[in-house]
């Protein structure tokens, strides 16, 4: 199968579960740590193919496993602190905008890739894009204006784009790291590996008294069958997308795997757009006609670096 089909059936996948991801963190889970800890928990569940493809690597390699699960697991964490303080599409956009831009400064300056002219003129227009996403207005209530204006504006959480921007050079790294992982051992065996080091990272979290708090508070407040549901879909849908994702790696370029994120955009703007209009408190989305085309150009700039840098 072509990486390219994988790789547009996650990111249409991972649009769907990152909205979910977006009202569990506001609704049920107010703690990225604690929500990360069930997340990579749960990815535990891949050991049940394990007799099957699981094999051993070598201690080097497993250490390197590990590692990377690791990381996978502090890139989590991030996105979902991004998620908690500031939109859904607009945070998304910025991860996994800057992730393919990352991904091209750590192959340039630790594996020797070089780039055309092509690839650097999507890489301007992703940047374009970025911007256009990261100045979009937060906010447009009389009072929030009135407030601003007299120096009285509350204190709330910020936006989330600095988050972001640490989440989106985690995965960068997360993604270069586990390619060389595919390119050395077999895909579903490095992946199985890759989610034990992710678990065990996250088991730090225990060690903080607030954060434990946080998570035996995540399973009472998700007691209800509905919301228990909500939980385990949502992780199902990830996890699908997530291992799409990192098989499209496995068969093509890191880079270029990353760069068509720009599609999962486009799922994420009209699903976005649709609940704001159907279920608008589901999400708490700012919309109005100048939002809207702002997303859409930024979408498109985007979506346009990306088909330079590809193809």
């Amino acid at each position: 199968m072509s990486w390219f089909v994988v790789a547009v059936s996650a990111y249409l996948i991972l649009a769907v579960s990152n909205l979910l991801d977006k009202f569990l963190v506001e609704k049920l889970i107010k703690n990225g740590r604690a929500y990360a800890f069930v997340v990579c928990l749960m990815g535990l569940a891949v050991f049940f193919i394990s007799p099957w493809f699981l094999s051993w690597p070598g201690y080097f390699a497993l250490f390197l496993n590990l590692i990377n699960g690791a990381v996978f697991a502090v890139a989590l964490w991030l996105l979902y602190e991004a998620l908690y303080r500031g939109e859904a599409s607009r945070v998304l956009v910025l991860i996994g905008g800057l992730t393919p831009i990352f991904s091209f400064l750590l192959s340039f300056l630790f594996l020797g890739e070089r780039f055309a002219i092509n690839q650097l003129g999507g890489l301007s227009l992703m940047l374009v894009g970025i911007f256009t996403v990261a100045f979009l207005p937060t906010s447009r209530s009389y009072l929030s204006r009135i407030l601003n204006k007299l120096r009285l504006s509350q204190i709330v959480p910020g936006s989330g784009a600095w988050v972001a921007v640490g989440s989106a050079f985690v995965y960068a790294l997360y993604f270069l790291s586990t390619k060389q992982a595919y390119l050395d051992q077999p895909f579903i065996s490095a992946f199985i590996w890759n989610r034990l080091g992710a678990a065990l990272f996250v088991l730090l979290f225990l060690i903080n008294r607030d954060d434990r708090r946080a998570i035996v508070s995540m399973f009472k407040k998700t007691g209800s069958n509905k919301n228990k549901f909500t939980v385990f879909l949502n992780q199902g849908l990830g996890s699908l997308g997530f291992l799409l994702q990192n098989y499209a790696i496995s068969l093509g370029s890191v880079v270029m795997v990353n760069a068509l994120q720009g599609v999962q955009y486009v799922f994420l703007l009209v699903i976005s757009m649709i609940l704001a209009v159907l279920a608008p408190k589901l999400l708490k989305e700012t919309f109005s006609w100048r939002i809207i085309i702002q997303k859409t150009a930024a979408v498109a700039l985007i979506t346009g670096g990306l088909y330079l840098i590809a193809f």
